[in-house]
């Protein structure tokens, strides 16, 4: 007769290492000005804004050197103003998404980390169990060769003893000459 015991647990949170961190995933905040700035950080580096700017200034500068219209002539100090104010914004929002996002790098692998080192202990847990489990398991089947052994040595006594006493009987019941 075996028994077995189910036990109950209770369902495993995966992201447990990651929650302490979860303030770092907006990389200026969660503010409407933050995600407006990161939305703008992040188009930077697209082949959209690259193809738009390259648009822009082929217009801007083929009217200006067509003669259709003259507000930013030859050393165009207009566009290259244009563009001093834009890197003067550009630079310190991309520098400020590198560092949050080495921060969030940096959090993330510490979080994967002692992820890594949680399952470490339960797999060594499980081994152990498991390890356990086949000693016991040995000794049972030890128990069992030992029992059937005994059980064979035990028939074969009762046969010996039946077949001595069946003899005997015979023996017994044979007429004398």
């Amino acid at each position: 007769m075996t028994t077995t015991t189910h036990e109950t647990t209770a369902p495993v949170d995966h992201l447990r290492f990651h929650r302490p961190h979860a303030h770092l995933a907006p990389t200026f905040g969660n503010d409407k000005f933050a995600l407006r700035a990161e939305a703008f950080a992040r188009f930077f580096g697209t082949p959209t804004f690259l193809g738009a700017q390259t648009l822009i200034v082929v217009i801007w500068v083929c009217l200006n050197l067509s003669g259709f219209t003259h507000f930013d002539a030859y050393p165009f100090i207009l566009l290259n103003l244009a563009f001093s104010l834009q890197s003067a914004y550009a630079a310190p929002l991309i520098l400020l998404a590198q560092t949050r996002q080495a921060a969030r790098d940096k959090a993330q692998s510490d979080a994967d980390a002692q992820h890594r080192e949680a399952l470490a202990i339960a797999n060594s847990e499980r081994q152990a169990e498991a390890a356990k489990n086949t000693a016991q398991l040995l000794e049972l089947l030890e128990q069992n060769t030992r029992l059937t052994e005994m059980t064979k040595s035990l028939t074969e006594r009762i046969e010996n003893l039946t077949t001595e006493m069946h003899q005997h009987f015979v023996l017994k019941d044979q007429p004398k000459a």
